[in-house]
Formats: C-alpha cells, sequence, structure tokens
C-alpha cells in the first residue's frame, strides 16, 4: 500500500485540481472543462480507459452541485432554508414574512407560504416567485 502512495504522491500536483472536490466556483468550473473533455475522449465507450474518470469526476462536480445549487425540483420550503443558508439568514432575518412563529411554522412544513409571503421572498432574494410555488 505504501508503495501505492509513493506512486500517487509523484503525480498528484498535476492530478489534485481533478481529483478533489471543488470549492470555489472557479474550481468547479474549471472541472466541468474537464468533464467536458474527458466526454468528448471517451463518448458512449464503457471499456475506455478514461471512463472511471469521466465518472469520478462527474460525480465530484454533483456533489458541488448538490451543496452549491438550487435543484430544479426542490419543494419552496427547501429553496428558502437553501437561500438562507447562501445568505447567512436566520428567522429573524424573514420578519416580512410575519412573526416568529410564523416564520418557524414556516421553516418547519406547518404552514404554508400565502401570496404575500412569496412575493416579499421573490423581492428578497431577487429571484422569480416561481420558485416559492
Amino acid at each position: 500500500m505504501i508503495l501505492e502512495i509513493e506512486k500517487i504522491k509523484n503525480v498528484w500536483h498535476d492530478l489534485k485540481d481533478i481529483l478533489s472536490v471543488p470549492h470555489t466556483d472557479k474550481q468547479y468550473k474549471k472541472l466541468v472543462k474537464v468533464l467536458d473533455e474527458l466526454i468528448d475522449e471517451v463518448g458512449n465507450d464503457e471499456k475506455h480507459q478514461l471512463a472511471p474518470l469521466l465518472e469520478t469526476v462527474g460525480n465530484l462536480i454533483e456533489e458541488y452541485e448538490n451543496d452549491h445549487y438550487i435543484q430544479p425540483n426542490a419543494e419552496p420550503i427547501e429553496i428558502l432554508k437553501y437561500l438562507m443558508q447562501e445568505k447567512n439568514l436566520t428567522q429573524k432575518d424573514l420578519a416580512i414574512l410575519g412573526s416568529q412563529g410564523v416564520v418557524s411554522e414556516i421553516l418547519n412544513g406547518k404552514r404554508e407560504l400565502n401570496v404575500r409571503q412569496i412575493k416579499a421572498l421573490a423581492d428578497k432574494f431577487k429571484i422569480s416567485p416561481s420558485a416559492f410555488i
């Protein structure tokens, strides 16, 4: 096993940007370019020697996207929680929705957003109201 790690250490400098989890948008975009190149090279050939690398890079990109982007079919409350996390907001920062109790009920799924709240959230986060419907 030590021999394998020594081999990896010798080439890690050249591979680390391709085989590491992206933590910034810049790293993510670079990895997407690598994936595009791998797709061009590998195509649909599952036996291609770079096919496992294509799968690994795809998984790294998917992990970043799951953590950093709103999923298209996400529930309105999940979108709201995501936006709160991205903007480092707390329940107190959502007074536009109502009292602390109302905000808590919304975030816990006990109360649905009404039209006024949806419009207020869309304005606050500068996104389409449809994200909360």
